[in-house]
């Protein structure tokens, strides 16, 4: 993979360079946010690790940005802050993924590889385009729409849309969401669902005032069959 590097602290940053170039990977590194930004969008990058808090331009910037650009290459932050709603900020802006700040590099590395599969539409072949009404999802293609109108998703949000529409009208358990989106999901918090709902009930429900992901207390959520 080519890797985009966007930490301030240069010594974070090289340990990162250094164990991504071991694993095989080729590593660019920018220490502030405008020459971080200039690079992300001149290089060709299969993944870039963004600080959040960064001189110049802050990371939440440099991805919602690249998103406006309609730059779909995924994008994994790295912070210090922890809170729940700093989170759903970053995944608002179109993150992919977030790692708070001490991380395991192996966790790293594997959210990494994640990140590709997803990007590349998976390792076993192509998934099926999934229909809910006038919500249709091209899993491979990592396009959405409703209607006429596209609505952008991160990978992440796309996985966790693939597995209600693969299942409309049946209730899917937050866990069951987990193993099949996030790759070492027994060390996750399965809460952690009920931010990427939220995040794509906002973009495929609220702008067309429907309501197609549906809570199922104490179970998770289903998708509702003609697509709210």
């Amino acid at each position: 993979m080519r890797i985009l590097v966007v930490e301030d602290e240069e010594g974070l940053a090289e340990s990162l360079r250094r164990g991504l170039c071991a694993d095989g990977h080729w590593v660019d590194v920018a220490h502030d946010g405008h020459r971080g930004l200039d690079l992300a969008r001149t290089g060709s990058y299969d993944a870039v690790l963004l600080d959040l808090m960064l001189p110049g331009l802050s990371g939440y910037e440099i991805c919602a940005r690249l998103r406006a650009d309609g730059d779909p290459t995924p994008v994994l932050m790295l912070t210090a802050k922890d809170g729940e709603y700093d989170e759903a900020e970053g995944l608002d802006c179109g993150a992919d993924d977030y790692l708070t700040k001490p991380f395991s590099f192996v966790v790293l590395a594997a959210r990494l590889r994640a990140l590709a599969r997803r990007a590349a539409g998976g390792a076993v072949g192509p998934r099926p385009t999934l229909q809910a009404g006038d919500l249709v999802l091209d899993p491979a293609g990592r396009r959405c729409r409703r209607g006429s109108h596209d609505i952008e998703l991160t990978a992440r949000e796309l996985g966790v849309l693939a597995c209600l529409m693969e299942q409309p009208g049946r209730a899917v358990a937050k866990q069951d969401i987990l193993d099949q989106v996030w790759d070492a999901p027994h060390a996750i918090d399965p809460n952690i669902v009920e931010v990427y709902v939220s995040s794509l009930r906002r973009k495929v429900d609220a702008p067309f005032g429907r309501r197609s992901i549906l809570t199922v207390h104490g179970t998770g959520y289903r998708m509702a069959a003609d697509g709210g």
